[in-house]
């Protein structure tokens, strides 16, 4: 073989293993991050840009199996993944189209005119089985309100606690989960909750049939309320597990993220394989 020869197959070899030794994400910088959406690691950096560093570096750190989680996710209801908060309220009319009684069935209620959707009481009343089978009864003490409701709720605390108080954990009417009928308070409603053995079993458990803590400890700067240990909204088992998986498990991460790219993000889907 020629020296010039020998030279040539050698920078070939060279070149084939620099590309082998690219960072995923610069190899895949122009091409799409997964198979379900023509997104580039790019794009999902841009659209990734509001979230904490240390989320935004999970999901691009680990982007198809996120994206493909991501996929499964907006094919769920949009309606149980609905950003309600300060910034964005409810109209005053919303009202869920199947409200049901939750003493019609076998559960713990605190009152017999608590109300949730009837679409997610598959996975109500197994959240309740599972915690009865482990010894642990769930004290269904609040669930949906009316509009009409919590005006009434938001001014009581206000007149009992003061503005600023009542603005750290009552939500203005129209402002609050509650009106989506898909959000329940346990328990006692109080700090305390959170030391029951229903409160410990809620936050090892409640994820794993749709439920997520909306308020967790240490994020009032986030949330816009203080830690509410009591305070749980279904968004099904599939956010659920987005949520702790990429989202460091706080609920308002996840919807802001899906309210600010839901569009953009189904624009983008590409038809399945």
């Amino acid at each position: 073989m020629s020296t010039r020869g020998g030279a040539i197959i050698r920078a070939g070899l060279l070149m084939a293993l620099s590309v082998a030794v690219l960072p995923a994400s610069a190899a895949a910088a122009g091409t799409s991050a997964a198979p379900e959406f023509s997104l580039t690691l790019q794009d999902l950096r841009t659209i990734t840009a509001a979230l904490p560093k240390t989320v935004q570096d999970r999901i691009i750190g680990d982007a198809r199996p996120f994206l493909n989680l991501l996929s499964r996710v907006l094919d769920e209801p949009a309606e149980y993944l609905v950003l309600v908060d300060k910034s964005h309220p409810l109209p005053a009319g919303s009202v869920p189209p199947d409200l049901v009684s939750l003493a019609a069935y076998p559960l713990s209620v605190s009152r017999g005119d608590l109300l949730l959707r009837k679409a997610i009481m598959p996975d109500v009343l197994a959240l309740s089985a599972a915690a009865r089978a482990d010894g642990v009864t769930l004290l269904f003490s609040s669930s949906y309100r009316s509009y009409e409701y919590q005006k009434a709720v938001y001014e009581r605390e206000v007149k009992t606690y003061g503005q600023q108080a009542a603005n750290r954990e009552s939500a203005r009417p129209g402002t609050s989960q509650h009106q989506l009928g898909t959000a329940v308070d346990f328990g006692s409603i109080t700090d305390a909750f959170a030391e029951t053995k229903a409160g410990r079993w809620l936050m090892a458990h409640a994820e794993e049939y749709g439920f997520s803590l909306s308020f967790p400890k240490g994020y009032e700067s986030v949330t816009g309320y203080r830690y509410e240990s009591w305070h749980y909204r279904y968004i099904t088992k599939t956010a659920a597990r987005l949520q702790k998986e990429y989202f460091e498990d706080i609920q308002q991460y996840l919807l802001e993220f899906l309210h600010d790219n839901r569009a953009a993000l189904e624009a983008k889907r590409l038809p399945a394989r």
